[in-house]
């Protein structure tokens, strides 16, 4: 009797242990990455080259008529480059930014609008003789718009324009403004 119960607990533990990693398994093929490249021109003539790994959970809500929200997360490491003064011409940047996207959710070509706000780590806050952003951490608000398209909606076109500063933790803080044009390709 009790080698029979061991077998029942057993094969349980198994069955339990198989479907869970068929429901995670199920999951992950549900998420989708993204490599995305961008590029852009911000204050004081500082040039930025932007590359990220995007994370499509999934996650959406609120459908409203063809649209929805999704929520999506973003990790991105850049270079940004000024001619402007003689500290640094090269300032690396890395940071994370979750992201809110309304976008029509059937087409072959589907718009949308995007927000989001994350943090960014500068390798020096100090970019030109004349400025600096007195913190190496940032935060870093975006608002874009961009259009998703392709057979598998694998690609993404869009502009973003992205402020960073360090919030008001340490003046002087003038923050930099960018613009910039990206495109990603999703997996």
């Amino acid at each position: 009797m009790n080698n029979k119960n061991s077998v029942l607990r057993g094969l349980t533990l198994k069955t339990v242990l198989a479907a869970l990693l068929l429901g995670a398994a199920g999951a992950a093929s549900a998420d989708q990455f993204g490599v995305q490249v961008a590029a852009g021109v911000g204050d004081h003539h500082i040039k930025k080259l932007d590359l990220g790994l995007a994370w499509d959970p999934n996650w959406t809500w609120w459908p409203i008529g063809d649209w929805h929200f999704a929520l999506i997360g973003e990790a991105h490491v850049a270079w940004w480059h000024t001619n402007e003064g003689n500290v640094h011409d090269d300032i690396g940047e890395i940071g994370v930014t979750p992201v809110i996207r309304f976008i029509k959710s059937s087409g072959s070509v589907r718009p949308f609008a995007e927000v989001g706000a994350g943090v960014r780590l500068l390798t020096s806050p100090r970019i030109s003789t004349d400025l600096t952003l007195s913190t190496a951490f940032q935060f870093a608000e975006m608002a874009g718009v961009g259009l998703q398209f392709g057979d598998h909606q694998q690609y993404l076109a869009g502009y973003r324009f992205q402020h960073v500063s360090n919030g008001g933790i340490k003046e002087p803080n003038p923050g930099i403004n960018f613009s910039e044009l990206y495109l990603q390709y999703n997996f």
